[in-house]
């Protein structure tokens, strides 16, 4: 699809087959000049620089972000290194004077699932976790068990990690969460991957995201789309989380700003909104969408799924993929397969970079690929696992 912007990553990695497109993206072109860029900044400005980063790279990233999520106020779009900040942020606007209850999904990525388990090793947090299976109930399912108690967070992810599997029914969902609790959705799986409108619930729910997968900007460029006029002033709080207010005299109250300035944490390096905002601009003038970017993903791994079933690869047989074909998905398929870390270094050996959690091996599928990339996937694939 658009392979050709790729021309320093492919030249660094000749003859690699890089399936992983749904963690580790390769970066467009573009980011090395926008990263360059932030150098030189840094070098011509010093100090000076934030006042750039601030007028300029800030507001440029909130906008794409509310561009592509349908939000009604890019300033309500708030930036850290990385997910796990946003989670402890979030946790500590709760009230631990008691046991913290929290609903989720059994497939929660670790930034929440390991720092969630933690908290109830202490005794502090009472967790219930959804199961997945069977998935043509998981909304359902979850709605009601989100209406069913009085929670204080209520957290899902949008694409689960370890299979792909697409909630299709955020908004019910949304709707059935008590309004005394927090509602928090993990959109790392889907934002640049599915197109995403959240018109109807952002005025309720948390969406967060990041630069590092489908985005193709790297590390250091997560965000946390707050609702309009959420008034929370998070324990765990930086000096950026009042930013507006730094050049006045400080009171005794700690202030925040009225925006989601409150959920910011403090000094960080800038230099993946750099890289973020050149990604979208590049996208934006290629004209290209992320409708036309899931399709285009789609297209491909439909192509991958048939070649499998005319191989019938024992190692990777296609009645291993999950959820099963024809499922709502994201831009990755995973196969639950019984020796997943010995076929994940045979295709390694073979030039073809999976990667893999457990006993699912996950195959993404990008901008940068397309039919030819796929049908050397099958080739390669064949030639490790016969």
């Amino acid at each position: 699809m658009l392979a050709a912007h790729f021309s320093r990553f492919f030249a660094a990695n000749p003859g690699l087959l890089h399936f992983a497109a749904h963690s580790h993206h390769p970066w467009p072109d573009v980011s090395r000049e926008a990263h360059a860029r932030y150098w030189e900044d840094s070098a011509t400005l010093a100090d000076r620089k934030w006042a750039r980063v601030f007028a300029e790279a800030v507001p440029r990233a909130q906008e794409h972000v509310a561009r592509l999520l349908s939000l009604s106020d890019p300033r309500q779009v708030a930036f850290a290194p990385n997910t796990h900040e946003f989670v402890a942020r979030l946790y500590s606007c709760l009230d631990w004077s008691r046991p913290v209850r929290v609903l989720a999904s059994a497939h929660e990525f670790h930034s929440f699932r390991r720092q969630t388990r933690r908290l109830a090793e202490t005794g502090r947090l009472e967790l219930t976790e959804i199961a997945g299976e069977p998935r043509e109930s998981f909304g359902e399912r979850f709605a009601a068990a989100a209406r069913g108690a009085d929670w204080d967070l209520v957290w899902l992810s949008h694409v689960f990690f370890d299979s792909g599997f697409r909630v299709t029914d955020l908004e019910a969902i949304v709707e059935a969460v008590p309004a005394s609790a927090l509602v928090a959705i993990d959109g790392y799986h889907a934002f640049l991957a599915l197109p995403v409108d959240l018109s109807r619930i952002h005025r309720r729910a948390f969406y967060l995201a990041g630069g590092y997968k489908y985005a193709m900007s790297g590390e250091g460029a997560c965000f946390l789309a707050i609702p309009p006029e959420c008034a929370l002033r998070p324990a765990d709080t930086g000096w950026f989380a009042s930013f507006d207010a730094l050049s006045g005299r400080q009171g005794e109250a700690v202030p925040y700003s009225a925006d989601a300035f409150r959920f910011w944490g403090s000094t960080f390096d800038p230099s993946g909104l750099y890289r973020f905002n050149a990604v979208m601009d590049w996208l934006a003038a290629l004209g290209v969408t992320v409708a036309d970017i899931h399709a285009h993903a789609a297209r491909l791994q439909s192509r991958f799924l048939s070649g499998l079933e005319e191989l019938r690869l024992s190692r990777l047989p296609i009645g291993s993929l999950v959820p099963p074909a024809g499922s709502p998905r994201g831009n990755f398929l995973a196969f639950d397969v019984d020796d997943s870390a010995e076929v994940q270094q045979r295709l390694l050996a073979g030039g073809v970079y999976v990667d893999r959690r457990d006993r699912r091996l996950r195959f993404g599928f990008g901008v940068y690929h397309d039919e030819a990339s796929v049908d050397s996937l099958l080739t390669a694939s064949t030639k490790a696992l016969r």
